[in-house]
């Protein structure tokens, strides 16, 4: 599945654990929520990803927008992640993978010669009712955040 296939369709379902506790769509329904994929804690691209919505987390709060971060990493890996940037993020484990297979984001990976399955970075905008209205494929970490603040404004 591409993940662009589920634009303008209902939002999958999820449960998963956070650094605040369980987390599930209907616990965020009435908002709408930046639900980001990411590869890994505290490496370059994910922290600059992190810092940058972090930065803007209170922009996203006034136009009553929830940020999730979701990787498949466990919760611990997040509060180090979260402590050691000042992070003001929900992150979420989804090391099971399902998750980001019910989004089309778990997919075969290249890096130096080798094929491996990973996380590619992809952002879904969901709207109040739990639709997605938006979704970036293939994201380049930085200046990103700022992007998708820009489309949450048109709104």
């Amino acid at each position: 599945m591409n993940p662009s296939s589920l634009l303008n369709k209902q939002s999958p379902n999820f449960n998963l654990e956070s650094n605040k506790g369980k987390i599930s769509l209907k616990n965020f329904l009435g908002k709408k929520i930046i639900l980001y994929f990411y590869p890994k804690d505290n490496t370059p691209g994910c922290t600059i990803e992190a810092s940058d919505f972090t930065k803007l987390s209170s922009e996203f709060k006034k136009l009553n927008t929830e940020i999730i971060g979701v990787s498949k990493d466990d919760i611990k890996s997040h509060e180090r992640f979260i402590s050691g940037n000042n992070l003001k993020l929900v992150l979420a484990s989804d090391s099971d993978h399902k998750m980001q297979k019910d989004y089309g984001i778990w997919q075969k990976k290249k890096f130096i010669g080798r094929e491996f399955m990973g996380t590619v970075r992809t952002t879904f905008l969901i709207d109040e009712k739990g639709k997605i209205i938006y979704v970036w494929e293939n994201v380049k970490a930085l200046g990103h955040a700022r992007k998708v603040l820009e489309e949450v404004k048109k709104l």
